[in-house]
């Protein structure tokens, strides 16, 4: 049953994921760097501690009462992510939303999974998958298993992506909403995306210490009754100063740049409307990490919870793609290889799912 919750809770976090930026498709008049910098303090800076507050009693204490070296790798590798985020367009942007997504959020699966259980096989601790339990268990290696077919969905999903590409373009139509096609490089910049957008990942596992004080606190307040679901909150808040860093800087260079400074008073923009829409998509955003929170302490932040999560963005993102007619205009065989791509990701997400149900407790 735990594992059952733990696979509901991260469908949640992934459909949060895969949906947060159609509100932002709603905003008129602002340019990109406007509204992603407005949505972001809602995801980076407003909502991780208004969640915190809500679930985690005195959530500050842990904070300052955290070492010094814990704050700082945490804040660290919130940085790095940062990076990983804004060089996830670059990747869409060479490559194409279809082959760019998938090569970056298969990068980031497979690099957040196993770097972490690599790192405890080397440096173990309590609690902590290692690679050695993944391919000497029968559950680790179904687990793997799962990772292998959801890597196999990615492929097919980016297979269906390139397809469209050449389809459209053959029939004049800008696949990738520009002519900047350019494999070399967005490969490139798609393997450091995927790699520093694994350092979320990587910053749960660094301010763990913390998560576990929230933790026992609450269990000992509430004994008998498992562990606490919201024990990740409180690390958010610090992963998130380090996104938060650099979205901040480049966005405002991005403002100082392209001359848009004025969208933010800008009487021709509706402000209420797109500051809604921008709090809509950012308090979405942040959903996916407050539901893989909860999964996670069903599950545990070993690589079933983060192949999960990754899973489910994906398989929503191209649920979306079918459902808002993205893959328009391509021929029957495309939309059917997209199809099949969903298919397998559903299928990668059953055996992730049955690998934790096998796991001794």
């Amino acid at each position: 049953m735990q594992a059952i919750l733990g696979v509901i809770f991260h469908f949640i976090g992934g459909f949060a994921s895969g949906s947060f930026y159609i509100p932002y498709k709603k905003v008129k008049g602002w340019h990109w760097e406007t509204y992603w910098l407005v949505g972001g303090f809602f995801s980076w800076l407003i909502v991780p501690p208004l969640a915190a507050w809500l679930t985690i009693p005195n959530f500050t204490d842990i904070i300052r009462q955290a070492a010094s070296a814990t704050l700082w790798i945490t804040y660290f590798f919130g940085i790095l992510w940062g990076i990983g985020g804004l060089t996830y367009g670059l990747g869409v942007r060479y490559l194409g939303v279809s082959l760019g997504s998938s090569i970056i959020l298969g990068l980031c699966m497979v690099f957040g999974a196993l770097i972490p259980s690599v790192y405890y096989q080397l440096n173990p601790a309590d609690g902590k998958d290692t690679i050695g339990m993944l391919t000497g268990t029968q559950w680790g290696l179904t687990i793997l298993a799962g990772l292998a077919v959801c890597i196999l969905g990615i492929i097919i999903c980016g297979k269906a992506g390139t397809r469209k590409e050449k389809e459209l373009a053959a029939a004049g139509v800008s696949p990738t909403g520009n002519n900047e096609y350019k494999f070399g490089i967005g490969i490139l910049v798609s393997i450091i995306s995927g790699i520093l957008s694994a350092c979320f990942n990587f910053g749960l596992e660094s301010g763990k210490p913390m998560a576990m004080a929230a933790n026992e606190i609450w269990k000992a307040a509430n004994p008998g009754q498992g562990e606490f679901l919201y024990r990740n909150n409180v690390v958010y808040v610090v992963v998130l100063w380090g996104g938060l860093t650099t979205n901040l800087i480049w966005c405002l260079l991005l403002n100082a740049r392209n001359k848009t400074f004025g969208d933010y008073a800008s009487k021709d923009a509706p402000r209420l409307r797109n500051l809604v829409f921008c709090a809509l998509a950012g308090t979405t955003w942040f959903l996916q990490f407050f539901f893989y929170g909860m999964g996670e302490s069903k599950l545990g932040n070993g690589p079933s919870s983060w192949i999960l999560h990754m899973a489910f963005i994906i398989l929503v993102a191209n649920a979306w793609g079918l459902l808002l007619k993205e893959w328009k205009g391509v021929s029957r065989t495309t939309t059917k290889t997209v199809i099949l791509g969903i298919i397998t990701i559903i299928i990668s997400v059953l055996i992730v799912g049955y690998g934790n149900m096998i796991r001794p407790s």
